[in-house]
Order: structure tokens, then C-alpha cells, then sequence
């Protein structure tokens, strides 16, 4: 006998809400570290245009989760919708990454 697949409510529970939580995490330790320190390799303008992405992310990510648990885990997320986050998550990973090379090569 073959174990019983997931139903959508139950594989949306198990994959979506903690994407969620990972998009939050990782969006709020890159306004963190964004708006502590100055990102050499950014203009200020660059710097503060991706603190402004990510803010509307977060705000977008924020009201998905809300609409998650309102619904009851009945309402999920288009993909389309999904992978401007991850892109902007992956983005602030390459900045984070640079930042602590820079750091490193320049301990000053």
C-alpha cells in the first residue's frame, strides 16, 4: 500500500508558510544590515532604492502570510508572485556576500 499523498492544504501548510518565514528572515536581516551600514559598492541611491524593494516586499510578504493563516492555510501564492522575492532575496544574498569579502580584504 502506498502512503497516502499530501492534500493541497497540507503540502501549501508544509512548503508555503515556512517560505514565508524564510522570505521575512532573510528580508529583515538585509534591511539590517542595509540600514547599518554604508555599502561601498552601492551608490546611495542604489542603497536606498534596495531598502525601498525590499521594505514593499516585506510589506507583500507580510500580507500573504496574514491572508495564509486567515484563510486557514487555504490560500496560496501565484508564482509569479514568488519569484520577484526570491530574486530579491538572491539579490541581497550577493550583496551581503560582496559586503563581507569587502569587509574582509579591508578590516579598516
Amino acid at each position: 500500500m502506498q502512503p497516502s499523498q499530501p492534500t493541497e492544504k497540507e503540502l501549501l501548510a508544509k512548503v508555503l508558510a515556512p517560505l514565508l518565514e524564510d522570505f521575512q528572515y532573510w528580508f529583515s536581516r538585509s534591511i539590517t544590515l542595509l540600514e547599518s551600514e554604508r555599502i561601498t559598492f552601492l551608490s546611495e541611491q542604489e542603497q536606498n532604492d534596495l531598502i525601498a524593494r525590499i521594505k514593499s516586499s516585506q510589506d507583500e510578504v507580510k500580507t500573504a502570510s496574514m491572508l495564509f493563516r486567515a484563510t486557514d492555510g487555504q490560500a496560496g501564492v501565484d508564482t509569479k508572485v514568488l519569484m520577484p522575492w526570491h530574486s530579491l532575496v538572491a539579490e541581497c544574498w550577493g550583496v551581503a556576500r560582496r559586503w563581507r569579502l569587502e569587509k574582509e580584504q579591508n578590516p579598516n
